[in-house]
């Protein structure tokens, strides 16, 4: 393969943050700046994420709660194979 160096001036600290998730990925950071620059490339755009984790909220929590309760209740729809299957389920059942 034939390679180049690149160099660019960062902070100390934003440099061992990077290497620290990239690492925790299993990735080396040279390996994810490659990748970054073959997306940029390919796609001409520049994508950012500060990416916070999903807490679900307790109107969810509870909704899920009361589909596993249906469920162990036999209070839920069939498992359909095809759509015209769906589609008859529904119009029998007024939908």
């Amino acid at each position: 393969m034939n390679t180049a160096t690149v160099n660019f001036k960062t902070e100390q600290e934003i440099k061992e943050q990077a290497q620290e998730i990239a690492e925790h990925l299993g990735f080396t950071l040279s390996s994810v700046l490659n990748a970054f620059l073959k997306q940029f490339i390919r796609t001409k755009t520049v994508y950012f994420s500060d990416r916070k984790p999903e807490v679900p909220t307790q109107y969810f929590l509870d909704a899920i709660k009361e589909a596993k309760k249906n469920f162990k209740e036999g209070k839920h729809s069939p498992v359909f194979k095809t759509g015209k299957e769906t589609v008859a389920w529904l119009e029998k059942q007024g939908i």
